[in-house]
């Protein structure tokens, strides 16, 4: 996959977002993306915002009235772009608050660079059509999460970020 397949629209003021956070976000994707052999040339977008933007989002979207650490929006279907010679496939757009990251990366003891790439995993999973509505898909999608943070040197046993 290409870096630049993955598009950052940092929307909040809260956290800084370095160089470094900015490429890890786009590795987290990628990664998840390739791991899972998603089309080479999907594209997703990631919006980095804070509590009250997701917390509108959360409840326009999913009738919950409080901020949410991670939303994925799918858009399914590829778009065709300029007639029938380029297809782009536009995977969906991940929201992630990082105020609420920094908040669950202290309430679980570890950095708040592995909580967001834990969220970019996360909602990248869902974009390829996983869920954790009962047992068995939580399971499924656990799995795979700590799969790609393992991969990525984050998972709960490693995280040395």
């Amino acid at each position: 996959m290409n870096l630049d397949q993955v598009t950052i629209n940092d929307m909040q003021d809260k956290i800084k977002v370095d160089q470094e956070l900015q490429e890890l976000i786009k590795k987290a994707v990628e990664l998840t993306l390739d791991l899972e052999k998603a089309d080479p040339k999907a594209e997703v977008s990631v919006a980095l915002v804070d509590n009250a933007y997701i917390r509108q989002l959360n409840k326009i979207y999913r009738g919950k009235d409080e901020p949410t650490d991670v939303l994925s929006f799918s858009l399914g279907d590829e778009s065709f772009i300029g007639g029938y010679e380029e297809i782009e496939h536009l995977l969906g757009d991940i929201v992630v608050s990082l105020e609420k990251a920094e908040e669950q990366a202290n309430i679980y003891g570890h950095s708040f660079k592995r909580e967001v790439v834990y969220l970019l995993v996360h909602g990248t999973l869902h974009l390829l059509g996983y869920d954790h509505e009962n047992d068995e898909q939580r399971k499924v999608m656990r799995e795979k999460e700590e799969r790609i943070l393992r991969a990525l040197g984050l998972s709960r046993e490693e995280s040395g970020l």
